[in-house]
């Protein structure tokens, strides 16, 4: 049994990049010989076994054939006779067809190291073009390697484009779309991962709400950069200095979508943009199988964003109103996060991007200060039902009202 590491654990181990999963490839057995050893079968589509010990992954050496679209369209070939080298011919990068054997020797048929040392995401055969899950993949490894100096290579980002002409790009299913881009927000510049998809244009079809943004302009007083597309971009940049949590980062990305509707007549305002931008948060989050934690939070800040951004002159009244509408009284971790986007959305513009935003300040204290008020007191006072939520209300305002007026002094 002959058995070599493979993969990211190895690309990531060259690079000297973190990585905490290894994935083996096993060559010269059989399913039946695999369950003999104490392997323990977990493959749906082909033969991956789990270590009786480690529980790491191993895979049989397979070869695969196209036999219909998208990425389920193969039939795979596993056989004691399938090589090390074909195993590998089948991934999708060259530095992701790198194996280690036993004794720690690279085996490194397709030249995944050079790739490597001269930063470049070069497809390893024609065959990648097969499976319309490597553009999202190409993407995520641009936002995740971006910050060391990596790029797509011409031909692979040529290949790419000739995927989404062929259409085979359409018949992405959302379960994979929404995995890769997840872990994509996950990555140093997700950003990264939108510029390359819109690069070979993907975008449009995958993502076309987000696509549409870029050539609609928006006043140049208050976004020097003008383009919605690239206004969307810089925020999301923003939010990964602000937050390392992927539902941030996507709820900021689509904060503004609502902007993709506006009548071009109209630009550069985008007048009720937010109230338009919660049907198109809906269809993009419906299409993609986005959860509820992600949809939730996009849907409050593309709905109340401007709001945060003049809280400093909103009537308490509308503050507590805020509050409310963003169930912040129940669940303060996730308007946080509702800060944050909005923040995020603040300096995501061209020459804002250190300057201050006391909104969030403002906002956390007059949650805790509503926070604050004893709810015990209330009801030994004998206010119940109805009365007691007018009272609680009437303690927030008060609170709020001397929170602002303490700041305006």
């Amino acid at each position: 049994m002959k058995t070599y590491l493979v993969g990211g654990a190895v690309r990531d181990k060259l690079l000297g990049y973190p990585y905490s999963e290894k994935d083996w490839v096993v060559v010269g057995e059989n399913p039946t010989t695999m369950e003999a050893r104490g392997f323990i079968p977990v493959g749906k589509d082909f033969p991956v076994f789990l270590h009786p010990q480690t529980k790491e992954e191993y895979a049989l050496a397979r070869t695969e054939r196209k036999t219909g679209h998208g990425y389920g369209g193969f039939t795979f070939y596993c056989d004691e006779q399938v090589s090390l080298e074909e195993d590998l011919r089948r991934r999708d990068l060259t530095i992701n067809a790198i194996a280690e054997d036993e004794d720690g020797t690279i085996i490194d048929p397709y030249h995944g190291q050079k790739d490597l040392q001269e930063k470049i995401l070069r497809h390893v055969s024609p065959a990648f073009a097969e499976d319309p899950v490597r553009v999202l993949r190409i993407a995520r490894f641009a936002a995740r390697y971006h910050h060391l100096g990596f790029r797509v290579a011409d031909e692979t980002l040529a290949l790419m484009k000739d995927m989404v002409a062929s259409g085979e790009v359409d018949h992405l299913v959302p379960e994979r779309v929404w995995k890769e881009m997840q872990r994509a927000l996950t990555e140093k510049s997700p950003e990264v991962f939108i510029q390359t998809l819109r690069e070979c244009n993907a975008l449009a079809s995958i993502l076309p709400e987000l696509d549409c943004l870029f050539g609609v302009p928006q006043p140049a007083a208050h976004h020097p950069e003008i383009d919605t597309g690239i206004h969307t971009l810089m925020s999301l940049q923003q939010a990964c200095q602000l937050s390392d949590e992927p539902p941030v980062r996507f709820a900021t990305l689509l904060h503004d979508l609502g902007k993709g509707t506006t009548p071009s007549a109209e630009w550069p305002k985008h007048i009720a943009h937010e109230q338009r931008g919660i049907k198109v948060v809906e269809q993009l989050c419906n299409r993609i199988a986005a959860p509820k934690e992600y949809r939730e939070l996009a849907h409050a800040v593309t709905k109340f964003h401007t709001h945060c951004h003049r809280a400093l002159e909103l009537k308490p009244a509308t503050v507590l109103k805020l509050l409310k509408q963003t169930d912040a009284f129940r669940r303060a971790h996730r308007f946080e996060q509702f800060l944050l986007c909005c923040e995020a959305d603040a300096r995501g513009r061209t020459g804002f991007e250190d300057r201050a935003y006391p909104q969030t300040d403002y906002l956390r204290s007059a949650l805790q200060a509503c926070l604050q008020i004893d709810l015990k007191a209330i009801a030994a006072e004998g206010f119940t039902g109805q009365a007691f939520g007018d009272e609680l209300d009437k303690k927030r305002l008060q609170q709020i009202a001397a929170l602002k007026n303490s700041i305006s002094h």
